[in-house]
């Protein structure tokens, strides 16, 4: 069964295969539509900020892309959610104006708008882009509806990863990969749904250009597969940074971490536990990769992250990736540095994205630690809204961690240093390298020093 289904999903974001099912109609003609108001089911379903709202009311009039998803999915949905939060880039403004991302989730039961809420910020979710959850027996109708329903038993993972773009006030409708190539899906959005009445003879395939007969698998692979969640060498994004966590963490375990993701956690590892208590809203998902392609994308990493410069002075901090070293490295330490290098990160790029989400895995793992002050301070940090009230009480954390720090040896170990800013009197911890103030952000990133 997993290899049918990695044939089922994968092979069609690596080929670029497109099922299609067109239904044009001009828009004079869409109240006429087979596809119109009485076509979808009248479902009431709730979005991530809470508010319940009518299905159709979402799509009428519009330009929608439409996928179905669950936080704890191990093995698509953080790949095809990372494709939409691309798309979401390329076509800028145009979100929420012109075109709306529609996310369903098949597992209400664990997916409540907080949650729901929660995942969107890890992917950057902005206007335009709506996250649904509601009762299970009205999303089984509207997805056997709209072509998005799969047998949950017939599957890897609960579903298939498709993608239905619609127009639906002319009536066009197509369902494609969810892990294609999110340029070219957003060419067809912007393009064919908007511009078909304009539609102009392609170029001849004679134009076209050659194709290269040698590739690097690694690259290709990665480029699909992993480029999404991760950079190399360039901070974290959705995930660590795999740049880094090469150089942290020893090879084998990291081959078979990302071989099976799932039965490391299943088992406790106390390395993949950390990056899910660290990356608690998307899980790192079972690739269905043998390993032989594991082997191939670490050996493109390992190249291509020797070619990484950084800049003596960045403007902005980049993100850290778990401090985690097999062996050198205890849980604790894992589980306290993790969120802390992520909320340094946030307000040292003078933004407050994630950190109220940290700050709860933070205050979790000092609890956890027998750490009251820590958690107190944690919890406090989570309760925030503004900037300058977390970057007060981050320097509060900051102490009880730095003091955590000096007695724990294991922490020098693993590259983490403690910054010192003599304008507030307030340290924090980091990676080491250039100096990156949490305190002032960009106004004076590299006021401070690395004290030890």
């Amino acid at each position: 069964m997993k290899t049918q289904a990695r044939r089922a999903a994968f092979a069609v974001a690596l080929t670029g295969l497109v099922l299609s099912i067109v239904f044009a109609r001009p828009a004079r003609m869409a109240a006429q539509s087979r596809y119109g108001a009485t076509y979808f089911p009248d479902v009431t379903l709730t979005t991530q900020d809470g508010k319940d709202v009518k299905f159709y009311d979402l799509i009428k009039g519009r330009i929608v892309a439409i996928d179905v998803i669950y936080t704890n999915c191990q093995y698509a949905c953080p790949i095809e959610t990372s494709k939409l939060a691309r798309m979401q880039q390329l076509l800028g403004d145009r979100m929420g104006r012109e075109v709306f991302f529609i996310s369903i989730s098949i597992d209400p039961g664990h997916d409540t708008p907080a949650v729901l809420k929660a995942y969107a910020e890890k992917f950057s979710a902005g206007p335009g882009w709506i996250f649904l959850t509601g009762k299970m027996s009205d999303i089984d109708v509207l997805t056997k509806k709209i072509g998005l329903w799969s047998d949950p038993k017939a599957t890897q993972d609960g579903h298939e990863p498709m993608l239905l773009i619609g127009n639906e006030a002319t009536g066009q409708w197509m369902r494609t990969s969810a892990l294609d190539n999110p340029a070219y899906t957003a060419r067809i959005v912007t393009d064919w749904l908007t511009s078909w009445q304009r539609a102009q003879g392609g170029k001849s395939y004679t134009e076209a250009t050659s194709v290269t007969t040698r590739r690097d698998d690694g690259e290709y692979m990665f480029k699909n597969l992993c480029s999404g969640c991760h950079t190399i060498g360039q901070g974290d994004k959705i995930g660590p940074d795999l740049g880094r966590a090469l150089a942290a963490h020893d090879r084998a375990w990291l081959a078979d971490y990302t071989l099976r993701p799932d039965v490391l956690r299943e088992k406790k590892d106390p390395i993949a536990m950390a990056l899910r208590q660290a990356y608690r809203e998307v899980r790192m998902p079972n690739l269905s990769l043998n390993p032989g392609e594991v082997q191939a994308i670490l050996g493109y990493v390992d190249r291509a992250r020797t070619h990484v410069s950084v800049p003596a002075q960045p403007t902005a901090a980049a993100s850290p990736s778990p401090v985690a070293t097999t062996g050198r490295t205890s849980a604790t330490t894992i589980a306290l540095t993790t969120p802390a290098l992520a909320i340094h990160s946030a307000l040292a790029r003078d933004t407050m994205s994630g950190v109220t989400t940290h700050a709860k895995t933070l205050r979790d793992a000092a609890l956890a630690a027998h750490l009251p002050a820590l958690a107190s301070s944690a919890a406090e940090l989570g309760r925030q809204t503004t900037i300058a009230g977390a970057r007060r009480v981050f320097g509060e954390a900051s102490e009880q961690l730095v003091a955590y720090a000096r007695t724990h040896d294991d922490v020098r170990a693993s590259g983490l240093r403690v910054g010192y800013c003599p304008m507030v009197r307030k340290s924090w911890l980091q990676m080491d390298g250039p100096v990156s103030n949490p305190y002032y952000g960009r106004r004076m990133l590299a006021c401070g020093e690395l004290t030890n």
